[in-house]
């Protein structure tokens, strides 16, 4: 269930609002319809000549656009912009977390580094902002921070551990700082949980598999999720998922843990990788990509959702009946030990 929480305006014009992960994918179209509505939108990321044509982007839908380029992992620099928006823009209204990169690969394949680069940005980073934005919030005694998270901050999936553990962590960051700020009222920590989007975040990502990965249907818009941030920014809740009916996969992983990352392990294994080879590379760990920011992707999924409906399916079927004829041999040994126990008493 969403939890509703108390806002004073919902009216977003002249607000001012600080992005992260700014100049592609979710950022960017999330930027440019907050500028849609007439806010004051700053944007923020590594990428300085992606961030103008934002900014331009901004501009041209009726909005204000102020570019401050920020590197999230480092706290000065973090620092900076939240003091360039205030300085330049009066104050700050809205902030969102929504830097990150990803590593596909097992925890073991490529270098540790890698995996730590992951965890730097997307918890670190957003711990960093969190710092900068909350202590203006209270001063100013309203504000609303919303963490871009994922489908994986509460159902984990192979192949990308570190930005799953850096999900949930993220998750968990969201949660203390909603019991920190829990006096006030006008003060909002909310949280974006979207499944796979249809953006560069495949192409950009460090990759240690050799393969080259593929979103999973059903693929998300990054319209679709920037429209849930909007909204969540103009009407505060605890959380969103994107599409809404993924509360009921994170419900049946709930019930059934061990059977649903079975057939996560095998789905994946079959689906999220093609079978054009790709060198080992940090993608964007460290440093920017050298791509134009844009806001979609290149690789569609590998299968559609019905192909994947009925593939998974399939699995489950093969997975329940090989747990079934294994306690079936179960039983008969504990049978058969009964009787043999007997026949040795006698």
């Amino acid at each position: 269930m969403n939890k509703t929480m108390r806002t004073p305006n919902t009216s977003l014009r002249d607000r001012v609002v600080v992005i992260t992960g700014a100049s592609s994918g979710i950022g960017r179209e999330t930027a440019v319809q907050f500028a849609s509505l007439g806010c004051r939108v700053v944007l923020a990321a590594r990428r300085e000549g992606n961030l103008r044509d934002v900014a331009i982007l901004c501009e041209a839908v009726g909005g204000e656009a102020l570019v401050v380029v920020t590197d999230v992992t480092s706290e000065a620099e973090v620092n900076r912009l939240a003091e360039t928006a205030v300085r330049e823009l009066g104050r700050i209204d809205i902030w969102i977390n929504n830097a990150g990169v990803t590593l596909f690969g097992f925890l073991d394949e490529g270098p540790f580094s890698a995996h730590r680069r992951v965890i730097e940005t997307n918890v670190l980073g957003a711990m960093l902002c969190a710092r900068a934005v909350l202590p203006r919030f209270k001063a100013q005694g309203f504000g609303t921070l919303v963490n871009v998270g994922s489908l994986l901050s509460k159902v984990a999936q192979p192949f990308v551990p570190s930005y799953v553990i850096s999900k949930f962590a993220l998750r968990g960051l969201t949660e203390a700082l909603r019991a920190e700020i829990a006096e006030h009222e006008d003060i909002h920590v909310c949280s974006v949980f979207a499944f796979a989007s249809d953006t560069p975040h495949f192409e950009e990502g460090a990759n240690f598999r050799g393969k080259r990965p593929h979103p999973i249907s059903p693929i998300q818009s990054p319209e679709t999720i920037a429209r849930a941030i909007v909204d969540l920014a103009a009407h505060p809740r605890h959380e969103v998922h994107v599409p809404s009916y993924m509360v009921l996969g994170v419900a049946v992983h709930q019930l059934f843990p061990r059977t649903v990352e079975r057939v996560l392990l095998r789905t994946l294994s079959r689906f999220h990788f093609d079978d054009e080879p790709e060198q080992d590379n940090e993608g964007n760990l460290t440093s920017p990509s050298m791509q134009d920011g844009t806001v979609h992707g290149s690789r569609p999924p590998l299968a559609s959702m019905a192909t994947l409906v009925a593939w998974s399916v399939a699995e489950l079927l093969k997975i329940e009946a090989s747990t079934l004829a294994r306690e079936v041999r179960g039983w008969k040994r504990l049978v058969t030990s009964k009787r043999t126990a007997s026949v040795e008493a006698l």
